[in-house]
């Protein structure tokens, strides 16, 4: 397993690779991503494998803008047993666990996760010795504030800086517990405490947001509503549009794994660019 890990996260070709996002939730802001269920689970897993998904990115709390936390055994009781139901079927696909809570990545890991995908950047302070037990790739993202208020007028003076600095603070963390660079990938968090002008000049920075160019960076960008604010569009399911063009974008500006909903839409793309060059 850890043999292809670099791999799997790693760009190919230029291109990104794809994660599909896969909701153990009853509350994630795009109806599609959820799930209900076992059954439900294995399907969409198995369709989004088939369009493409390199990897898949399971969660069992939603940190949409406004969001409740979800107590930390029902978290658990949501995504170990789809974890270890999807490893089964699927062992060639990359499984990341969209986690806050170190107890819940341990548990996952064990049961078949290949990432941790730590929005809170390792706010839990067990995570880092999770990561460093298990030696795994881990996703850590940017964001000012707390799901439920961090779209309360966010302020910055210079947002790349700032969420390039806060991202090296983290990385030096994992780095002086033996990480390598290149498990350690970067997320700016786009919509997780910025408005539309911060998400904008997050995506055209790319790489600068990067503590160090051995890392990897990640965008999920995927339907959010930085898509309302920007193009009008205020329905998750009229977003595909906008966050393809976003995923356009990812190839030139260095991006390594794209987390999408639409893994289908995705892999079309980046298979007409490829054929265009």
């Amino acid at each position: 397993m850890a043999d292809r890990r670099p791999l799997l996260i790693r760009r190919v070709d230029g291109f990104p690779r794809i994660m599909g996002v896969l909701n153990i939730t009853p509350d994630s802001f795009h109806p599609d991503s959820r799930v209900n269920g076992l059954d439900d689970a294995l399907n969409l897993a198995g369709l989004m494998i088939e369009d493409g998904a390199d990897w898949l990115d399971i969660g069992g709390e939603s940190t949409r803008p406004g969001a409740t936390a979800v107590d930390e055994v029902e978290e658990m009781a949501r995504v170990v047993p789809i974890i270890s139901a999807i490893r089964e079927r699927f062992p060639e696909v990359g499984i990341s666990v969209d986690t806050r809570r170190a107890n819940v990545a341990r548990q996952a890991l064990l049961s078949g996760a290949d990432m941790i995908n730590d929005v809170s950047s390792l706010a839990d302070p067990r995570m880092l010795e999770v990561v460093v037990e298990f030696g795994c790739p881990i996703c850590i993202m940017h964001m000012q504030g707390l799901p439920d208020s961090m779209q309360i007028e966010p302020t910055y003076c210079d947002v790349v800086d700032e969420v390039r600095t806060s991202l090296a603070a983290v990385a030096r963390k994992l780095s002086e517990e033996g990480v390598s660079p290149n498990l350690i990938i970067v997320d700016p968090g786009i919509g997780f405490g910025k408005l539309l002008e911060h998400n904008l000049s997050l995506l055209s920075a790319g790489r600068n947001i990067v503590p160090n160019q051995e890392m990897l960076l990640l965008w999920g960008v995927s339907r959010k509503r930085m898509f309302e604010d920007l193009l009008g569009r205020n329905d998750s399911e009229n977003r595909l549009a906008g966050t393809l063009g976003v995923a356009a974008m990812a190839k030139s500006l260095g991006v390594d794994i794209i987390r999408v909903h639409d893994v289908r839409e995705h892999a079309d793309l980046f298979a007409t660019m490829a054929a265009m060059e």
